[in-house]
């Protein structure tokens, strides 16, 4: 860990450890007026519910199905006691591995779903030969009524006075259009062979809320990473990132990681998958982040090579795992938020740029 993350992290476990009585609020109240993120644990997968201030809220991916219901059972307890919900208006799949869209189906059984958001259903899957009987499931919960999202495509969602939007930026391998601001880190691209997985069709969201930005890029890899960020950005800086591919080093180019720059990053990991050294190294070199939260300790990796432990939700293996999720939250004016482990955790608040 460089010198400065490594200080500021100091810093932040003094801070944690003198406020542990101060109050803290988890559960939604969408009269707040703040826009929140729950990064919910699957184990490795990928899960993430979104709540607008208007009450809006958005499913981004669902985790793995089986194992007696686990990560199904986990997202509805975010849905319906974290987040006081009783119902979801959008959910979404980036890409179709089944640690992505695992459990669309089973949660339509149990709470109502409004529209599904995806990346165009295929014919098959190379790396996948059960794929058809799979997707049986999907296709029958959207009642074959799922829609396509293309980039530079925006989510049907309400803006209040502060305003919000969420815009596809890649799909099906597929980018928008590179403008803006040429890329300081182009150069930084070493093209590596084709990948011929879905991963790299995922699709990618950029959320903006006044001036804060957060940007969620599924399991995208690393080609694609590139085909978006060179030789222009055209999505600029962030402050909040999900560190795409549970933080494998097939995706996380830095040509992509070092110019949004982000502040806060999150990695949506488990404890044998993901968390990888090359891409914790990428993330830590940025020059703006000040916080790296993991869902899990990698058990592979010793604790110097990863996040300081009060940044980790997770640190027990999967079979005493108690599914901590983490938590941003962000001010009704989108000039401040906060992030969090757990229900119980205690708020550290970041400043958006």
């Amino acid at each position: 860990m460089n010198k400065t993350l490594f200080m500021f992290a100091s810093s932040i476990a003094v801070t944690i450890a003198a406020s542990l009585l101060a109050p803290n609020v988890l559960q939604a109240d969408q009269s707040d007026g703040r826009l929140d993120f729950y990064f919910i644990d699957v184990e490795g997968g990928a899960s993430t519910l979104i709540v607008t201030p208007e009450g809006e809220s958005l499913l981004i991916d669902s985790g793995y199905p089986d194992n007696n219901g686990r990560d199904r059972d986990r997202i509805l307890k975010t849905v319906r006691e974290i987040a006081g919900l009783d119902h979801i208006d959008h959910t979404a799949v980036t890409h179709w591995h089944r640690d992505h869209y695992g459990n669309h189906a089973a949660l339509t059984a149990l709470i109502d779903i409004g529209t599904f958001w995806d990346n165009g259903i295929p014919d098959a899957l190379q790396e996948d030969n059960q794929f058809e009987t799979k997707i049986a499931e999907y296709r029958a919960a959207t009642q074959n009524a799922s829609k396509t999202l293309r980039p530079g495509d925006t989510l049907p969602l309400k803006s209040g006075k502060t305003p919000l939007s969420i815009t596809i930026v890649t799909s099906d391998r597929e980018v928008i259009p590179n403008t803006g601001e040429p890329n300081p880190f182009a150069d930084r691209h070493e093209a590596r062979p084709e990948d011929p997985t879905d991963n790299a069709a995922s699709l990618s969201f950029w959320l903006k809320f006044g001036d804060f930005r957060y940007l969620c890029c599924g399991d995208l890899t690393w080609n694609i990473e590139a085909k978006l960020m060179t030789p222009n950005n055209p999505i600029g800086k962030v402050d909040l990132f999900m560190v795409t591919h549970h933080g494998l080093p097939t995706s996380n180019n830095p040509v992509l990681v070092h110019a949004i720059d982000p502040i806060v990053a999150v990695m949506c990991n488990g404890p044998k998958k993901g968390g990888h050294e090359n891409s914790i190294k990428t993330l830590q070199t940025v020059e703006s982040l000040k916080a790296l939260y993991q869902l899990h300790h990698n058990v592979a990796l010793d604790p110097s090579q990863q996040t300081p432990a009060e940044f980790i939700a997770n640190q027990e293996a999967t079979a005493d795992c108690q599914g901590v999720l983490v938590k941003a939250s962000v001010a009704p004016d989108g000039e401040s938020y906060t992030v969090q482990i757990g229900a119980d955790g205690q708020p550290t608040t970041y400043q958006t740029r």
